[in-house]
């Protein structure tokens, strides 16, 4: 379940066209749903206008697969209000973050993610990611979530903790879908029972993330050690403050550019100089290297 980049045009507004294009051929070679305006689609500078214009390119350009959006605001208000219109613009489920910037207690934000899961009856995913967003979700959070609204269905765990999904499965047992939200953590998170991954590589190099969890969550480890190894520098390209600019270096190296450029939106900046030519260099060699699959 790619996680897409926001592609620009030269006046940083969106490529519909080149959204619509992309999502087609993630479907095409084997993406399952679509992940829309999250933080690796540069979701925080997007308006809310922009998103809902988003949700329904990916709607009308892929009508059989789920799109779900990335439900994260500064404010509470608009976060519901950004739920209610991807129910209404078609999308199939929705992925929860807290709000962005205010990391607080778990009363706060217990009261926020139960306000933006309670405004639609869409399944929801709950992310967690306190390394981004400083906020967070221990299993026992997760679990008391779980247990208070019946359209949560899943969690896409991103602490970097490895440990945290067995924890997960301790307290919810099979009440949650598991899903693995740190691109080299992806083996890891299948060996522990995930059965999704919202990825950034593969917006790339969609057939060898599809091979590769195919071959984790069928327990042909060894086998998936083969592509892991080989994308591990990929990868880890996701997990770094720059890992916008250099996924979408990764979809403009890897498709010619028909998908994408390196446009950015500040305060985000283009790479240049020597780290450009650093990160070109790994993804070239990548690109050579790449398995059959």
């Amino acid at each position: 379940m790619p996680a897409t980049l926001t592609q620009f045009n030269a006046d940083l507004t969106i490529d519909h066209g080149i959204m619509a294009d992309h999502g087609k051929w993630l479907i095409e070679n084997g993406c399952t749903a679509i992940v829309v305006h999250g933080s690796l689609g540069e979701g925080a500078t997007l308006s809310f206008e922009e998103k809902v214009a988003l949700q329904k390119t990916y709607v009308a350009a892929v009508p059989n697969t789920p799109i779900i959006p990335g439900i994260a605001a500064l404010s509470t208000k608009e976060a519901v209000d950004l739920a209610k219109a991807a129910k209404d613009n078609g999308c199939r489920g929705l992925m929860v973050l807290p709000p962005y910037l205010y990391a607080s207690d778990w009363r706060e934000m217990k009261t926020h993610m139960s306000a933006v899961i309670s405004a639609t009856d869409l399944p929801c995913i709950i992310y967690n990611n306190p390394v981004a967003y400083k906020t967070d979700f221990t299993p026992l959070q997760i679990k008391e979530l779980a247990e208070e609204h019946a359209n949560v269905e899943s969690v896409k765990e991103s602490s970097t903790d490895a440990r945290r999904m067995a924890g997960i499965r301790e307290v919810c047992g099979d009440r949650l879908v598991l899903g693995v939200g740190v691109d080299d953590c992806a083996l890891e998170g299948a060996a522990m029972g995930a059965k999704f991954w919202i990825t950034g590589v593969g917006d790339a190099f969609p057939r060898h993330n599809v091979k590769l969890w195919d071959l984790a969550t069928s327990g042909k480890i060894e086998e998936a050690m083969k592509i892991y190894t080989w994308m591990l520098p990929l990868l880890r390209m996701d997990t770094v403050v720059k890992f916008v600019q250099l996924i979408k270096l990764q979809q403009n190296l890897a498709s010619d550019g028909k998908f994408g450029n390196n446009r950015v939106r500040p305060p985000r900046l283009e790479l240049v100089g020597a780290e450009l030519a650093e990160a070109t260099a790994v993804i070239k060699h990548a690109l050579a290297t790449a398995p059959k699959v």
